[in-house]
C-alpha cells in the first residue's frame, strides 16, 4: 500500500468521525440520543439521504444549504468534520496503527465535542467528562503512558486543583469564577495524560485564555467580567501536550539546568 493512501485512510476515517461528532455536539446538549432517529434538517426536518451526507463534500455540493427547504446549515458542520479529518491524520502520524492511536484519537474527539458545546453554551456536559474519566483511568492499565499511577494522580490532581482555584476565587470575591465542568474535564485530561499533562494543559491552557479573552474584551469594549468558556483552552492545552508535551518539558529541563 503507498503512502498515499495510507494518509488518505485516517483523514477519511476523521472526516466520517467528525459527521457523528456534529451529531453529539448538536443532541447531546438536548439530552437526545445520538444514535436515532437519523440526521434531518433542523429547519424542514426532511431526512438527509446518504448519498448526500458525505462529510465536507456534501456541504460543498449543496453550497451548505438544505436540499429540500434551501436553509443554510451552519458553517460549523464542515469545520468539525475537517479538523477531526486533521486530527485523526496527526493521531496517526504521532502514534502509527497502534492501539494508543485508537485511545488518543477516541480522547481528542471528546475535547472536539466538549469544546464545541461549551463555545455555543457554556457547559462541559457530564455525560462526556465523567465516563471520560473512567476510560483514561481504565485505559492507563493497558497503555504504557502515562501509567496507571500516574493516570490517578492526575485525575486526582486535575480536579483538586481547578477546585482549589474555583473555591479559593468564590471565597475572594463572592462569584463562581469556575464551573464545576471545567474541573471534571481536567480530572478526565489528567486520567489521560497523567499528572505532567495536568501542569502543561494548565499552563497553555491558562496562557491562551488570558491571552484570547484580552483580545476579546479590547475587541468588544467588554469589562474584566466578560465570561471566555475555559473549556476549550483546556482541550488545546491537552493536545499541545498529547503531541508535544515530551519536547515542550525536555527544552524546559535543558533550560532550567542550564544546557
Amino acid at each position: 500500500m503507498s503512502v498515499d493512501i495510507i494518509l488518505i485512510l485516517p483523514l477519511v476515517f476523521g472526516a466520517i468521525v467528525g459527521s457523528f461528532l456534529n451529531v453529539c455536539i448538536h443532541r447531546i446538549p438536548l439530552g437526545v440520543s445520538v444514535v436515532s432517529p437519523p440526521s434531518s434538517c433542523p429547519n424542514c426536518s426532511n431526512r438527509i439521504p446518504f448519498y448526500l451526507n458525505v462529510p465536507v463534500i456534501s456541504y460543498i455540493l449543496l453550497r451548505g444549504r438544505c436540499s429540500a427547504c434551501g436553509e443554510p446549515f451552519s458553517a460549523r458542520y464542515p469545520v468539525v468534520e475537517a479538523f477531526t479529518a486533521l486530527v485523526a491524520l496527526f493521531t496517526f502520524l504521532k502514534f502509527g496503527p497502534t492501539p494508543e492511536a485508537a485511545v488518543y484519537f477516541a480522547f481528542l474527539s471528546a475535547l472536539i465535542v466538549i469544546t464545541f458545546i461549551d463555545l455555543d453554551l457554556k457547559i462541559i456536559p457530564d455525560v462526556i467528562s465523567l465516563p471520560g474519566i473512567a476510560a483514561g483511568l481504565l485505559a492507563s492499565f493497558f497503555l504504557p503512558y502515562p501509567g496507571v499511577l500516574h493516570s490517578f494522580i492526575g485525575a486526582a490532581a486535575g480536579g483538586g486543583v481547578l477546585f482549589a482555584v474555583a473555591w479559593g476565587y468564590y471565597l475572594a470575591t463572592g462569584h463562581e469564577g469556575m464551573g464545576g465542568g471545567d474541573v471534571k474535564l481536567l480530572a478526565m485530561i489528567g486520567a489521560f495524560l497523567g499528572w505532567k499533562g495536568v501542569i502543561l494543559t494548565l499552563l497553555v491552557g491558562s496562557f491562551a485564555g488570558a491571552l484570547i479573552g484580552a483580545l476579546l474584551m479590547l475587541a468588544l469594549g467588554k469589562g474584566s467580567r466578560y465570561a471566555v468558556p475555559f473549556g476549550p483552552f483546556l482541550a488545546l492545552g491537552a493536545a499541545v501536550h498529547l503531541f508535544f508535551g515530551e519536547a515542550i518539558i525536555s527544552w524546559y529541563l535543558l533550560k532550567a539546568t542550564g544546557g
